[in-house]
């Protein structure tokens, strides 16, 4: 794994789940997924002209049904690009990371809920081929 984080979170919880998004993209693990992400989350992307939203059921679906970039031989690249932490409840943090030829970057809303931090959604983007 190449980490080549631009600022640091200076929250270990919430960068101990931002340790484990990222290891829940590459290795697909649903147990992690579930830990990671709230069951009312949701994921966004503008694709062209239409906007996709897969809520967290349809979102987990997708990843336990495709191959994961680890086991289709992915170079795994993952950054920190952007943290704020707007209150004791609330963060944003933008990643930037690799998976099937692309790179992609991730808008991350944070939210503290039952004393631990969890993704309540998630906006993406393709923003390169991977190298």
């Amino acid at each position: 794994m190449t980490r080549a984080d631009a600022v640091s979170i200076t929250d270990p919880e919430i960068a101990t789940l931002i340790d484990d998004y990222f290891e829940v993209i590459w290795a697909q693990d649903l147990e992690l997924f579930d830990r990671v992400f709230h069951t009312s989350s949701c994921l966004y992307s503008g694709q062209g002209q239409e906007l996709v939203v897969r809520p967290y059921g349809v979102y987990r679906d997708i990843v336990a049904n495709r191959v994961s970039p680890k086991d289709s031989g992915n170079v795994r690249a993952d950054s920190v690009l952007l943290f704020d932490q707007i209150s004791p409840t609330l963060a944003l943090v933008r990643v930037q990371l690799q998976m099937f030829g692309g790179v992609m970057q991730d808008y991350l809303n944070l939210v503290r809920l039952d004393d631990r931090w969890v993704i309540m959604a998630k906006m993406y983007e393709r923003v390169g081929d991977a190298i």
